[in-house]
């Protein structure tokens, strides 16, 4: 009897798995699709996100991968979503019809949800730490009820899942002081990645920060609609210059927005961490994070068996947040302005959102001498007057 042609074998190996894969995309995608909603994980989703675009996003990858696996089908038989790690979103554009935003949020789920679920096999406690996670630490959880799951920026909560953040407003606002002063032209540019919660009460809180020292300060926005893309961030930060801001910020992961402004003489801040280095001469500030004692604080707390799921909300007073070093061109009577801020904030006689506070359309929405509630600030969905820029609904 002849044997098997090992190509055959090949592809009825290769037909079996595809059929696993299918169907175990679908179900997971089905039901990260039914715990998703439009404020839930970006812009992207908020804009696209429905069970039957998704359903798409996986039918036509595996279309690609279809088409592509005679260069990598040995990977399907080390772990069935390999091939999904390797693949591109530009690549799975190509040869479908998904753009690559919508492609993007496809890998991002599969990659996601298989890296947390690799992790939760060998660690007692995991760390997720970007708001796009939420649903996939969320579906892992669930499936690792003794493993100790936190979550950064999330709102959604299991026994074994809790939530960390942090008042980086409060370096937003010190940072707004700072652009207020320097600027020129009165108008500040800020490149917000996308118009979450999150984004738009830090683009508020530089506007009043701003406003407090400049009351002709303007603030325009553009939306980059990612989180991290170099170019498409450049592209804005390049928008706004031309519009004539002189003074920029940007919720981002790249340093890019810093490089453009240096780039036309214009003084910059950016997101997470000290970025002088990126625009030495013209550098202003940002609001920073320091994540590790909340870290150590949570392994000791499981340590000891004494871990609740309670969310935690850090602050300027705790050292979760803080701003970087004003730039070296920041004048001294600035860094004064700002440093008497911060002590004011950290002793509580200064509060970022206290009235009043008007909304871009001129109505006042938080009265003279009333203080926003954190739950509310977490769920701010408007701009403060002075602001110029539309939020996608």
């Amino acid at each position: 009897m002849r044997k098997p042609n090992k190509v055959w074998t090949m592809g009825l190996l290769f037909i079996f798995t595809i059929a696993i894969v299918f169907s175990g995309c679908s179900k997971s995608d089905n039901t990260a699709a039914t715990n998703t909603n439009k404020a839930d994980i970006t812009a992207n989703d908020a804009a696209k996100g429905n069970t039957t675009i998704i359903n798409k996003a996986v039918i036509r990858a595996l279309r690609y991968i279809l088409n592509c696996i005679r260069f990598d089908a040995c990977l399907f038989f080390h772990k069935f979503s390999s091939l999904f790690m390797l693949v591109s979103p530009a690549a799975i554009s190509r040869r479908s019809n998904l753009n690559k935003s919508d492609a993007r949020l496809f890998l991002l789920r599969v990659r996601s949800e298989r890296i947390i679920t690799d992790l939760a096999q060998n660690h007692d406690i995991i760390f997720t730490t970007s708001f796009g996670y939420m649903d996939y630490t969320l579906n892992v959880a669930k499936k690792f009820p003794k493993i100790i799951f936190e979550h950064s920026a999330g709102h959604k909560t299991a026994n074994n899942m809790g939530t960390y953040f942090g008042k980086n407003f409060e370096g937003s606002y010190l940072a707004g002081i700072a652009a207020g002063i320097v600027t020129k032209k009165n108008l500040l540019g800020y490149v917000g990645a996308f118009p979450i919660p999150e984004v738009i009460y830090n683009i508020n809180a530089f506007a009043l920060g701003a406003q407090s020292v400049n009351p002709d300060a303007k603030v325009s926005v553009v939306w980059s609609n990612t989180w991290y893309d170099p170019t498409t961030e450049r592209q804005a930060a390049i928008s706004l210059l031309d519009k004539g801001a002189d003074v920029l910020l940007a919720y981002r992961g790249s340093s890019t927005t810093v490089q453009a402004a240096a780039e036309r003489g214009a003084f910059a801040s950016g997101n997470d961490f000290d970025r002088t280095k990126d625009a030495p001469d013209d550098y202003l500030t940002n609001p920073t994070w320091n994540r590790g004692p909340y870290y150590s604080k949570i392994m000791k707390a499981v340590e000891a068996g004494t871990w609740t799921n309670a969310p935690y909300m850090g602050s300027l007073a705790d050292g979760r947040v803080d701003i970087a070093p004003l730039g070296p061109k920041i004048p001294d009577d600035v860094k004064k302005l700002v440093a008497d801020a911060k002590a004011k904030i950290l002793d509580g006689s200064l509060k970022v959102f206290t009235g009043s506070i008007m909304e871009a359309s001129g109505a006042e929405k938080v009265k003279a001498g009333d203080t926003m509630s954190l739950e509310d600030i977490l769920k701010m969905d408007w701009f403060v007057k002075g602001v110029d820029g539309t939020i996608p609904k």
